[in-house]
This record gives structure tokens, C-alpha cells and sequence, in this order.
């Protein structure tokens, strides 16, 4: 059986799709171009209008270039809008996010999808090593599902309630892919910072990260998206002392706007942000710290958004992630009055990311004669360090090489020099 995967959306997505990759090759799958596959598995995303639009576009692609492929869709667009998508031409089946991890058992049992396999075989029987599919890091998912309810979020009705991996399960599944070659392991979840509330004994997000520091093998970390009132001062105190966790952090502020943050029933003040990240900056001045805003969300006046551009450029913030605001149908928001318009919400949009360009470059000029550690990735000529650059380095490398770096050049990307290997 010749199979594809294809992934939209956050790094839990990235985390599910891995995991479906191990369970299709130790079933006697063998990954291919998706115009050559008899299984393509689409793993959706919904936060966003246009993610949705993504993932029908693709499948209608799919369909159109291999009209014999049998396309599987999961995920959260495939979970909220089960009869939309499975109306797309060539989609066979329909996986529902809580039974996402065992897809391929669930495949395997019928017919006309899972031809070819031997749904038996087990997961993760054939660990995936590194370059396989273009991977040198490795993705887990700790936990999903959120118990929070912002009002623009749809993911709450798609993933569920919180619901944590074990300590000992997690572990185990770092240990396994550290064994199969793996140096880098990303730490994932939709909700990352309330990992641990629902298990019994209950545990926290720096219990887990204790256990993953004392594992005994060669391995980094990174710590996945954290909402603001989850990045304690004793995750920052941890990541800062302990040299496998990496200084980069992804704290979704969404908006400076405490109206606005109101609104979105986001549990936190532009202050309490700006005390959080000034303390992260003032402890690791060389870290990675970037954030999601949301531009045009209902009711947001010209004052509101003058409030980020009043302290977006001044923030240590080193990169952005911009939404135009999308109705999520279901959502509180989705309801409220008083709707901006379309085109007043790309501009909107347009000037945060000139600003998040604007971050990003004053980042990585004080980067430049830096030496940071970092992995080869690709063919061994880029680097991605600790805190999230990417160096390109002269050639003589292979993939998946622990190295130091020193940041020379900024030019049209930056250029390095490996001190050490």
C-alpha cells in the first residue's frame, strides 16, 4: 500500500500525523507523492475560514490528479463539518478526531479503504527515522483538547475536553524516537499549559518537564504554544537553568487591547503580557519569543487596534503570527455585533505583519556575532539554533548534526560559521 499524508494547522496536527506515519508504515505502508498513492490521509485544520478552504482545495486537487486515490480526512475541519467534507470528490472516509490515533486500525477493517494493510501490526512498529519525509525533529502531543472558551474559537467543540498523555507513556515515546535518531523533540498540545489537571495523581506541565530533562539520552527540547497565565515564572526559571529546554517561547497574545481581550474572554490584561515578556527578555535576552494576533475582530475600533500598534515595535517580541479575524460559526463571537469590514480587516492585518517583519529583523541583527547551538537540518547546510534562527552554513555537513554556530551575516538571510561540531 502507497501512502501520502498531508498536514494543515498547528504543531498537534504535526504531532497526530507522525504518529499516523509510524502506525501506516509498520502496517507495510510505503509513503509516495500523493499523485502516485492508493491512501492519501488529510489531516484538517478549522481555526481559520481559510484553512478550511485550504483543505478543500487540496482534496479537490488530489481527487483531480489521482482519481483513484482513496483520501481519508481527519482533523478538526473533517470533525466539525463531517458532511461538507465528506461530499469532496474521492473522500472514502471520514476519521473524527477522537478516534484520530487509531485511523489506521480503523481503515484497516474496512475493505474499500484499507486494502493492502495489516492493520494488526501495531503502533509504532517502525519508528520513523530522521530525513524521512524531510523531518530531523520529532513532534509529540502531550495533551489535547481545551477546557478554556474563547470566544473566537471553534477548537474546543472539535478536540474536546483537556485530556493528558501520561508522564511515564510520554517518556517512553521521547526514549523510542530518541533511539531512532531523533536529537530534537518538540512538546505539543492545544493546551499545553493545563497539562496534567485531568490525571490522577494529578501532575503540571513542570512535572512533565522535569521527567523529560532526566531522561537519559542525547536530546533538546522545545516547548510547544503556552498560553500567558500558563508560562509561569518556574516554567521561565526551568527553560533558563536547565540547558535541554530551548529559549524560545510562543505566547498567543492576540490583541493589546484589554476591551478587546475582554471580548475574546481571554484571562489575562496587556499588562500582565507586557510583565510576562519583559521578565522572559530580562532573564534570556537571546530567546525566541513570538506571539498570534488577531486583526479585525468584532467591535474593534481604530483606538483598539492603535493599541497594538503602540505596543507591538517597542515589545521584545521576536516574530508574529497574524489572523484576519474568521466567523467560526458556533462561536460567541460569531454572533456579536458590530463586524468589521472585510477590507478594513486585511489592512488591519497587513500593518502587523509589517510590523512582525520589522521585529523579526531587529532580532536577528542583534543575533549577528552570536554563537548559538543548533541542528543541521536539510542537507546539512541550514541550522536551526536554539532560539529559532535559521543559518545557513557552507556545505560539508550532513543532516541531523548537533553544532555551535556563529551568526556573520545578515544580508538577505542569515550566514554562519560552525565553531564546533
Amino acid at each position: 500500500m502507497k501512502y501520502t499524508i498531508v498536514t494543515f494547522g498547528c504543531r498537534v496536527n504535526q504531532a497526530d500525523s507522525l504518529r499516523i506515519e509510524e502506525d501506516l508504515r509498520a502496517a507495510g505502508g510505503v509513503d509516495v507523492p500523493s499523485s502516485e498513492a492508493d491512501l492519501v490521509v488529510v489531516n484538517t485544520c478549522s481555526v481559520t475560514a481559510t484553512a478550511d478552504q485550504g483543505a478543500r482545495q487540496t482534496i479537490r486537487r488530489i481527487s483531480r490528479e489521482n482519481p483513484h486515490a482513496r483520501i481519508v480526512a481527519t482533523g478538526c475541519y473533517a470533525t466539525r463539518c463531517e458532511d461538507e467534507v465528506g461530499a469532496l470528490p474521492g473522500v472514502v472516509r471520514l476519521i473524527r478526531n477522537s478516534e484520530k490515533l487509531d485511523l489506521v486500525r480503523e481503515i484497516g477493517s474496512t475493505a474499500d479503504v484499507g486494502q493492502g494493510f495489516a492493520p494488526d501490526a501495531g503502533p509504532c512498529g517502525r519508528p520513523i527515522e530522521p530525513g524521512v519525509a524531510g523531518r530531523t525533529a520529532f513532534t509529540i502531543r502531550a495533551q489535547t483538547g481545551c477546557a478554556e472558551r474563547c470566544s473566537y474559537c471553534i477548537i474546543p467543540s472539535t478536540r474536546g475536553v483537556s485530556r493528558s498523555v501520561s508522564i511515564a507513556d510520554l517518556v517512553r515515546d521521547v526514549t523510542r524516537v530518541t533511539d531512532a535518531g531523533f536529537k530534537e523533540v518538540a512538546i505539543a498540545g492545544v493546551h499545553l499549559g493545563s497539562y496534567g489537571r485531568d490525571l490522577l495523581p494529578r501532575v503540571s506541565l513542570l512535572d512533565l518537564l522535569h521527567a523529560l530533562d532526566a531522561i537519559d539520552r542525547v536530546v533538546t527540547y522545545r516547548i510547544s504554544s503556552l498560553e500567558p497565565m500558563d508560562c509561569t515564572p518556574e516554567v521561565v526559571d526551568f527553560v533558563a537553568r536547565r540547558g535541554r529546554f530551548m529559549p524560545h517561547f510562543h505566547l498567543p497574545l492576540q490583541h493589546a487591547s484589554d476591551r478587546i481581550l475582554a471580548a475574546m474572554r481571554r484571562p489575562y490584561t496587556l499588562d500582565f503580557y507586557r510583565r510576562l515578556v519583559d521578565a522572559i527578555h530580562a532573564r534570556l535576552p537571546h530567546a525566541a519569543i513570538g506571539t498570534d494576533m488577531i486583526a479585525g475582530f468584532p467591535g474593534e475600533t481604530d483606538d483598539d487596534f492603535a493599541a497594538n500598534l503602540e505596543y507591538l515595535p517597542s515589545s521584545p517580541l521576536t516574530h508574529l503570527h497574524v489572523f484576519p479575524y474568521s466567523d467560526r460559526p458556533g462561536t460567541e463571537a460569531s454572533k456579536m455585533a458590530g463586524k468589521v469590514h472585510g477590507a478594513v480587516v486585511r489592512d488591519r492585518a497587513i500593518q502587523l505583519r509589517d510590523i512582525g517583519v520589522g521585529l523579526t529583523r531587529r532580532f536577528r541583527e542583534s543575533q549577528i556575532g552570536t554563537v548559538r547551538p543548533g541542528l543541521t537540518l536539510e542537507d546539512g547546510t541550514l541550522v536551526v539554533t536554539d532560539n529559532y534562527l535559521k543559518v545557513r552554513i557552507p556545505s560539508g555537513m550532513k543532516r541531523n548534526v548537533s553544532v555551535r554556530v556563529r551568526v556573520v551575516s545578515n544580508g538577505l538571510g542569515l550566514e554562519g560559521e560552525v565553531t564546533s561540531p
